[in-house]
């Protein structure tokens, strides 16, 4: 028996009615498309976490985050390991309006604690309603946009290690927040955190929020997308550079470069991860011959060879 069939059978014995095997991850992402993972664990409390954080050091499997899978693709031959989705008590969200702060859980999705926090009078936070991800997500990329990120605004953050089975409070300096990255590891989760807002007008808040709102509206595309799919090179931006060289509209397979915004890739129903990474590549590979400049994928890929995930 395989370490992650073993590390499976004591989950579930840990954790009965919280595992699942062979779990498809596209349900779990926003591309919609990819293998299964092999261990999925649905983590409502810090002892389901530590129970995972002991299958993963006796049995030496690998673990992924998946949080709400904004920014994840997993390989068509799926990611032989344990997986964990944050819910129940990661879930909270608590708006203290008197201090101007507010305390998410990890998996609490981002628009919801920009709308939450706006109308309870808590402004600075509305940058959050146009990052599809979670709070565990935003402080693990440093989420950003519209002329903020997460570390502008991030008081600290709970980090449970499956590591040591232990959790801590994180400031941003130790988190070493930069652009799209930080000091968080693959075995690392964000359970929690506390962002400092601003007193704010209610309607003002919730007017800049739908401002936010209609100009991703008119300038980035739905469907099935993970958002930015390269980081910007400095002093440039990924989508004008894939615009420069014709790219919009090239399509592989199920999946394409987006005629609104040629930093995003829109995934057909039925599109197979192989296609966004044949996709990827190219546009790395002409982008590249034609300016010179090598783009970096946002999007973290898992369950490829080495060589094809970067």
């Amino acid at each position: 028996m395989s370490a992650t069939a073993t590390a499976a059978d004591a989950l579930a014995a840990a954790l009965p009615g919280r595992v699942w095997r062979d779990a498809p991850s596209a349900q779990l992402t926003t591309y919609r498309c990819g293998g299964p993972i092999a261990v999925l664990v649905r983590a409502g409390s810090p002892a389901d976490l530590e129970a995972v954080a002991d299958a993963v050091r006796e049995h030496g499997t690998e673990v992924l985050v998946v949080g709400r899978g904004s920014n994840l693709l997993v390989a068509d031959e799926g990611f032989d390991g344990i997986g964990v989705v944050l819910e129940g008590g990661f879930d909270a969200l608590d708006v203290d309006a008197g201090a101007s702060e507010v305390r998410a859980g990890g998996a609490v999705a981002l628009p919801v604690l920009a709308r939450r926090a706006a109308a309870a009078g808590v402004g600075g936070l509305e940058f959050f309603v146009g990052i599809p991800g979670s709070v565990g997500g935003a402080v693990r990329m440093n989420a950003g946009g519209h002329g903020r990120e997460t570390r502008d605004v991030l008081v600290d953050a709970c980090v449970f290690s499956f590591d040591t089975a232990s959790t801590r409070v994180r400031g941003p300096e130790e988190l070493a927040l930069g652009y799209r990255r930080s000091a968080l590891g693959p075995r690392d989760v964000v359970t929690a955190a506390r962002f400092a807002g601003v007193p704010a007008e209610p309607a003002d808040a919730g007017g800049r929020i739908e401002e936010i709102v209609r100009w991703r509206r008119e300038h980035q595309p739905g469907g099935q997308n993970a958002g930015s799919v390269f980081t910007n090179p400095p002093g440039d931006a990924a989508g004008r550079l894939i615009d420069a060289c014709g790219l919009k509209g090239l399509r592989i397979g199920g999946v394409c470069v987006s005629e609104k915004h040629a930093n995003f890739f829109v995934a057909d129903p039925g599109a197979r991860a192989a296609d966004v990474r044949a996709l990827v590549r190219e546009v790395q590979r002409r982008v590249a011959a034609a300016t010179g400049v090598h783009l970096e994928p946002e999007v973290h890929m898992v369950g490829f060879p080495e060589e094809d995930r970067g």
